[in-house]
This record gives structure tokens, C-alpha cells and sequence, in this order.
């Protein structure tokens, strides 16, 4: 079954709005085991749109629309979808009952007229309610095509997409559809992928794919069966080979868990807490943490020390280390992380210090110059990287490399 996306909207062309609706929806249609073909944005233009999803209907099974279902007068995409497919455009009660509560609710007196004109539908459609705003999402078929419209807001799309989309198109398909996510830390895309060449070119079901994060790299294991049973009997032994191949640079195969959700799991699983020293990331490591529910359990404190003076007075790094080595070395992260550790009184504790860019690189301490150092029981590691990119990059493989860091500590040390 073919899928298509095609986001509506002339600010998306323009560059204002960021389009990551269409990664999050092709990420999640490659999870369903859907093949998508074409990806297209088109303005707010009826000739131009009517073009494109005339062009889209008559090629794909399922057709995506993200945009455009708004109150104002250039939200066509709704107009011109009924349009293309001959249906006229109905009023439909319970939407025009949702919008007017949803005025009461957020306690706006006038409605202006405008607004109702998200309550009417291309006959027959299926309408999708919207808990996060006024617009519902709709699905219309006709024949064997089946064109579903969200509206553009990430906040109300996703949550459609995957409490009432994902259903409709798991009954849509004439099979089951699983997958596994194989979340890899320490081995790049192009390295991944080469390990796992021989299993990418034989493979007929499951099909494997990779993607790239910042200092991460997920594999997708994807099944098509009777039912789920028998999709997973051929998922679990390509996700047993990738184990063997990867080893402990997996740290989950489950998708909606992220790196810092491993770590936090980790440490409250072994009834440990853990506290942050850094420098060049300014506490960016800490944020990551503090992002999982429930990491106050685990989290002690966090010390941002960006020049020498706090490292010294408040992790009591030796003014001689910071004069004979500098404050990016493997010898002030070492005694960041132990004097974190004492300070906050915490079983671990994560360091980072270095040079993120764009200025203060030298030829012996180029920029991308990273420490980072854990502290763990009686034991404090350091790893050096030299990272590449803007500043911003640079920061972010820090804190991908810090979080790993600790994880493997904790795995390794605890005799997992």
C-alpha cells in the first residue's frame, strides 16, 4: 500500500515554518510498513493545490494532507479536496458543537463567523475529533483511495495521527504490520549500515532501515504476517542478530524510549542518584535528565561551571590542574566528576568540559575538543572526543556522549 504526504501551506515554501510534520508522518508510515513514493509542499494557491492532488489521488493508495483546515480564507485544502472528488461540502453537527464548546471553554465570547466553516465536511467523510484545537481531521474514501486531512499545528496532529489514523490504517492493510526500533549509541549511520549490509541486501520480510540522530543511529525491523504473532516470529531473530553485532551499543529496542529515560531507568532500578558538572554544555546534560518523568527521584543537583573559578570553588578542582593542564583536559574532567560528586553528595556523577566554537580552538586544543568524565563508585572515567560541526551540534554530541557514558557505566560496573 502507497502513501503520499502532501503538506498545504505558502509559509512552509517561504521558510517561516520549520516542516516536520512530514519526518514525523514518513518515520511513522515507514513503521507501518507503508511505501512512500512522494513528498510535496504546495501553497496556499486552489489552481496549484487542485494540480497537485489531482496528480497524488491518481497515483497513491492513501494520501496524507497536513494544513490548511483553518478558519481563514486561504485554508483551501478542504475545499479543493472536496472539489477534485466531486463530493459537496456538508455542515456536520457535532464539529460546529465542538467549536462553539471550545470557545465557552478557553473563554471567548465571539465566535466570529469565520469559524464555522471548520464544521463543514466533503460528504461521507470521517471525522476525527480535535482535543487540541477546533479543526477535526478527516478521512474520505472513495474507491480504493483513501485521502486523510490533519490539520498543521504538530500538537493537534500527532496526537490524531496516532490515537485514530494509525488504527484506520492498520484495518486498511491486508496485513499485520509490526516493527522493532534497535536504538544504537557509538556507531555511526554509515558504519551501521555496513555492519549490517549482508541482512539490508537479503532482505525480503522483515525489511531493515536506518536512521540517523545527533550521536545516534536507530534501525528499524519491519514485518508483515497474518497477525502479530507470526510478524513477531520474524522480527525477534533479526533483532537477535543485530544484538550480536552491536552488543552494548544498544540500549533499547523500545521506540518511544529515549536515551536519558535508559539512564534514569538504570539508576532508579539500582537505587542510585546522579548529579551534573558542566562547562561547555551549561547544563544542557541536566536538562536532558530532568526532561523524564520522575528523575527527581535520581537527580541530586546540577553545577554549571563555566570559568575556573567555580570549578575550583565549587567542585574544588585544584588551581594547579586548571594552570598545568587548562580547564579542557582529561585531568580537570576527572576532578570535576569526583568533586561533583562529593558536592552533591550523589553516587555518580557526570562531567563536560570543552571547546564548543566557533572561537577558542588552538592547533594542540582544536574547537570540538570534548572531556567528559563519570564518576562512579570508587571509579572516575574519562573518555576525549573531537566532535565536529557548529557549537550547537558540538553541545549536543556532548550530552549524547555524557548520557552513554554513565549508561555503560552502569551496565558494566553493576555486573550487568
Amino acid at each position: 500500500m502507497t502513501v503520499e504526504v502532501i503538506s498545504v501551506g505558502t509559509e512552509l515554501l517561504l521558510g517561516n515554518i520549520v516542516n516536520t510534520n512530514t519526518q514525523y508522518l514518513a518515520e511513522k508510515c515507514a513503521g507501518l510498513g507503508l511505501t512512500m513514493y512522494y513528498q510535496s509542499v504546495v501553497g496556499d494557491n486552489e489552481e496549484r493545490m487542485t494540480a497537485s492532488f489531482r496528480q497524488a489521488f491518481e497515483r497513491s493508495d492513501v494520501v496524507i494532507l497536513t494544513g490548511g483546515l483553518g478558519p481563514t480564507e486561504d485554508d483551501l485544502t478542504k475545499e479543493v479536496c472536496a472539489k477534485v472528488l466531486g463530493l459537496p461540502l456538508v455542515l456536520h453537527e457535532r464539529s460546529r458543537q465542538r467549536i462553539a464548546d471550545y470557545f465557552v471553554r478557553t473563554s471567548r465570547k465571539n465566535i466570529t463567523e469565520n469559524n464555522w466553516k471548520q464544521a463543514m465536511i466533503p460528504e461521507g467523510a470521517i471525522v476525527l475529533d480535535n482535543d487540541n484545537g477546533t479543526a477535526p481531521g478527516l478521512i474520505v474514501e472513495a474507491d480504493n483511495l483513501s485521502v486523510i486531512l490533519l490539520p498543521g499545528p504538530p500538537n493537534e496532529l500527532k496526537p490524531l495521527f496516532e490515537g485514530k489514523v494509525v488504527p484506520y490504517l492498520k484495518k486498511r492493510s491486508p496485513f499485520t504490520i509490526c516493527s522493532a526500533m534497535v536504538k544504537l549509541i557509538g556507531v555511526g549511520e554509515s558504519r551501521a549500515e555496513t555492519m549490517i549490509k549482508d541482512m539490508i541486501d537479503g532482505q525480503t520480510n522483515p525489511t531493515i532501515a536506518t536512521y540517523a540522530k545527533t550521536g545516534e543511529c536507530d534501525i528499524r525491523v519491519t514485518a508483515r504476517a497474518a497477525n502479530e504473532a507470526e510478524a513477531m516470529e520474524l522480527i525477534n531473530p533479526a533483532v537477535e542478530e543485530l544484538f550480536k553485532r552491536f552488543g552494548d551499543n544498544i540500549y533499547t529496542t523500545h521506540e518511544e524510549e529515549t536515551l536519558e529515560q535508559t539512564v534514569v531507568r538504570l539508576l532508579k532500578e539500582k537505587g542510585l542518584t546522579v548529579t551534573t558538572a558542566e562547562s561547555c554544555t551549561g547544563g544542557l546534560v541536566a536538562a536532558r535528565l530532568i526532561n523524564v518523568s520522575g528523575a527527581s527521584d535520581v537527580i541530586k543537583s546540577g553545577f554549571i561551571t563555566y570559568c575556573d573559578e567555580t570549578k575550583h570553588s565549587i567542585l574544588g578542582v585544584p588551581t594547579e590542574l586548571l594552570e598545568s593542564y587548562s580547564a579542557v583536559s582529561e585531568q580537570v574532567a576527572e576532578a570535576m566528576a569526583l568533586g561533583g560528586a562529593k558536592a552533591a553528595g550523589a553516587d555518580a556523577c557526570l562531567s563536560v568540559t570543552g571547546i564548543a566554537g566557533p572561537d577558542g580552538g588552538t592547533e594542540e586544543k582544536p574547537v570540538g575538543l570534548v572531556y567528559v568524565g563519570c564518576h562512579f563508585g570508587e571509579k572516575t572515567v574519562v573518555r576525549e572526543f573531537r566532535m565536529r560541526g557548529n557549537r550547537e551540534k558540538i553541545r549536543e554530541q556532548a550530552v549524547v556522549q555524557a548520557l552513554d557514558l554513565l549508561r555503560r557505566r552502569l551496565i558494566t560496573d553493576m555486573g550487568e
